[in-house]
C-alpha cells in the first residue's frame, strides 16, 4: 500500500509533501486509519522549526491531532473494528502501547511515532485512538485529539476552580481557547483573557471572557487593576515561552496555582522568586491536562452536544494536505487559532 505524507527532513526546512510510502504490516496492537482532518499544534511547528532540540529520527512523519476512520486491526486488537470514526491523539489511552513505525519511501527508511496524522494513512497504535462519540463531526472530533483535551483537562482535573473564582489565561491557542471555554463552565467572578492578537483577544470577549488584556504592554498593571492588586487566583499559560510562565506566575496571589501547558524553546529557562513559593505561590506543569481519553472524550462531548463547547469557532481555517507549511507560518504568525488540514472531504 502507498501513501502521501508530509515528512521533516530537516529541521528549519519546510515539510516534504512526498507520495509513493509503503505502509509497514501492522504488528500485534496496530491500527491502520485513514485520515479525515488533522491538527496542527504548536508542538509540530517547535519540530520543524528545530526549537525542540536535536531530532534524531530524521526522516519521519509527524502530527498527533487527528480523526479518520479503521481500515484494519492488527492482532490483539479489540478496542476498535474496520469501520470505526476515531480520534487520534498523544495521550495514551486505553488498549495497547505500541512503538512507532518504520515506514520505507524507494528503499530508504521513513519514522514514524505512535501516532502520526500529516498522511492521508497511518499506522498508529491501539491507545491512541478512541472510538467517536455520535453527534461529533470530524472536525471538531480533531480538536479533541490535543487541543481540546489538555486545555479542558487543566481546568478539570488540575485546577478545578470554585465558583466566583478569579482567572488568568495567558496565550489564545488551541489550548488557551478550550481552557477558557472550560473556565465558563465554572462561574467565575473573573475570567482575564491575555495574548497578543487583538483577533483572538475578540474571540475571547465572545466565547465568555470578562476582560481582555492585550500582552504588547504592561498586562501585569492591567491584570493587577482588574484584581485590585491583589492578582489571580489562578493561571493557566498555554503560549509556550519561558516570559510568559513567568507572567503568568507573577500573575496570581500568594496561595494561588500557576499552570503551565507546553514548554518553551529547549534551552529556555524561567526564573522565579523562590520567596514567592515560600510565601505560598505554586507553580507546575500540566501533561495533557492530567486526561484520560477513554474517560474523558465521551464527558466533553456530551458538553458540545449540549452546547457548552462552541468549539467551531477556533476553526477559522482549513488547509489541504499540500498547504500544510503555509498552515505551520499562519499558526507561528498568530493568524489562526487551531490550523486544519483537511486529507479526505469524503469522510467528513
Amino acid at each position: 500500500m502507498k501513501i502521501t505524507a508530509a515528512i521533516l527532513r530537516a529541521t528549519g526546512e519546510p515539510l516534504s509533501i512526498e507520495d509513493d510510502i509503503e505502509v509497514p504490516t501492522l504488528r500485534p496492537g496496530q491500527v491502520l486509519v485513514k485520515l479525515a482532518y488533522a491538527g496542527v499544534c504548536h508542538s509540530q511547528l517547535m519540530e520543524v522549526r528545530g526549537l525542540r532540540g536535536q531530532d534524531r529520527y530524521l526522516p519521519h512523519m509527524l502530527g498527533h491531532e487527528g480523526s479518520g476512520i479503521v481500515v484494519e486491526v492488527g492482532a490483539g486488537v479489540g478496542k476498535v473494528v474496520p469501520g470505526d470514526r476515531i480520534i487520534l491523539g498523544w495521550i495514551r489511552g486505553d488498549g495497547a502501547d505500541v512503538p512507532g513505525s518504520e515506514y520505507a519511501r524507494h528503499g530508504h527508511k521513513i519514522n514514524a511515532g505512535a501516532v502520526t496524522t500529516f498522511s492521508d494513512y497511518a499506522v498508529v497504535s491501539e491507545n491512541r485512538c478512541v472510538s467517536l462519540p455520535d453527534g461529533i463531526p470530524m472536525d471538531i472530533a480533531t480538536l479533541f485529539g490535543c487541543a481540546v483535551m489538555t486545555g479542558m483537562g487543566i481546568v478539570d482535573h488540575e485546577v478545578d476552580p470554585p465558583p466566583g473564582s478569579t482567572i488568568a489565561i495567558i496565550g489564545l491557542g488551541g489550548i488557551g481557547m478550550s481552557a477558557l471555554m472550560a473556565c465558563t463552565l465554572r462561574e467565575p467572578a473573573a475570567l482575564i483573557a491575555m495574548d497578543v492578537s487583538q483577533d483572538k483577544l475578540d474571540l475571547a470577549k465572545q466565547l465568555g471572557a470578562s476582560h481582555a488584556i492585550d500582552a504588547n504592554s504592561n498586562p501585569l498593571t492591567a491584570l493587577r487593576d482588574i484584581t485590585g492588586g491583589r492578582g489571580v487566583d489562578f493561571a493557566i499559560e498555554a503560549a509556550g515561552r519561558a516570559s510568559t510562565i513567568e507572567q503568568a506566575f507573577a500573575s496570581i496571589r500568594r496561595g494561588g496555582l500557576c499552570v503551565f501547558a507546553s514548554h518553551p524553546p529547549a534551552g529556555d529557562m524561567i526564573k522565579i522568586d523562590p520567596y514567592e513559593l515560600i510565601a505560598g505561590k505554586r507553580i507546575r506543569g500540566s501533561w495533557g491536562g492530567a486526561c484520560h481519553p477513554d474517560r474523558d472524550v465521551p464527558r466533553i462531548a456530551t458538553a458540545f452536544r449540549d452546547g457548552r463547547l462552541p468549539l467551531r469557532a477556533m476553526i477559522k481555517q482549513t488547509y489541504a494536505l499540500h498547504e500544510i507549511n503555509r498552515a505551520l507560518e499562519d499558526l507561528e504568525q498568530r493568524r489562526v487559532v487551531r490550523p486544519l488540514i483537511t486529507i479526505d472531504p469524503l469522510l467528513c
